[in-house]
Order: structure tokens, then sequence, then C-alpha cells
């Protein structure tokens, strides 16, 4: 199932806290950059991101799930209605993540 541009839409409201925040289509999905850095997706209308020591630390009993068959697991953001801690989860996660090439 492809996820709907409504929730696109839904979680750009959501992140709107979030500074140069970036989307990609992908094959009726949705990549999510943060200053060019890939943190996570939209996949099945879920809101998926990378799992990094810092996310984890946030969120600790969060559940892990693959965005499609074979890929990493990655974090599951259930509670999509807290803008500032959603923005500081970003921020967390992109930190851990290396430099852009």
């Amino acid at each position: 199932m492809a996820s709907s541009r409504e929730f696109l839409t839904f979680i750009s409201d959501q992140l709107d806290l979030v500074k140069n925040l970036s989307f990609k289509a992908m094959m009726g999905e949705f990549l999510l950059y943060f200053d060019g850095k890939l943190f996570g997706g939209i996949y099945d209308d879920r809101l998926l991101v990378k799992h990094t020591k810092s996310a984890r630390a946030l969120l600790p009993d969060a559940p892990l799930q693959k965005p499609y068959p074979g890929a990493k697991e990655m974090i599951l953001i259930e509670n999509l209605d807290d803008k500032e801690f959603l923005a500081k989860l970003i921020d967390c996660v992109c930190n851990d993540l290396p430099d852009k090439k």
C-alpha cells in the first residue's frame, strides 16, 4: 500500500517547527530529509525514523518496523501530536547521522 498525500500533508504540518525539511517521493512513499540528511520516511502511512542511539534514548519502548521487505528496521513514531518532541527527535537523529557528502 502506498502512502497517501493526505498523510504527507498531516506529517508536514506536524513537522512545521523543523526548518530545512524536505520530502522526496519514491515509489509511492516519501523520504524525509533535514538539511539534506535522510533521517526517515513515510511508509504505508507510518512515520518511521532511522534507528539511532539518540532516537532509542528518547523512545526506548517504541516498536521497530521495516519500511519494506528486506530493509533495516526503523523506529515507528506513534505519537504524532507533539510537534516540539518531533522536532527534538529529528534533531537528535540527524546529529547521530554522518555528515552528508
